[in-house]
């Protein structure tokens, strides 16, 4: 069973460090933007950039949260024996 505590442990601490770097990543493209929205060419350019990157982090931190969950998914089916 510790095996299983392990890994829902190691899960859980992991997915809290993806979204909060998604998060402050958030934070960072916000204050770009911000500073930034005054320069017309430049304000325009960084905010395609920036929703593009925003659209390819969501996509990855989502990714990276389905692959935790079917990790501890398979610890799972080994410590109890299930059969899914």
């Amino acid at each position: 069973m510790s095996n299983y505590r392990d890994v829902q442990s190691a899960v859980r601490v992991e997915k809290f460090r993806i979204w909060f770097a998604w998060f402050s990543g958030g934070f960072i493209m916000l204050g770009i933007a911000l500073a930034t929205q005054d320069i017309a060419v430049v304000s325009v350019i960084t905010q395609i950039l920036l929703v593009a990157l925003g659209i390819l982090s969501t996509i990855a931190a989502v990714t990276m949260t389905n692959r935790l969950n079917r990790r501890a998914a398979a610890a799972r089916r080994e410590v109890l024996g299930d059969d899914m």
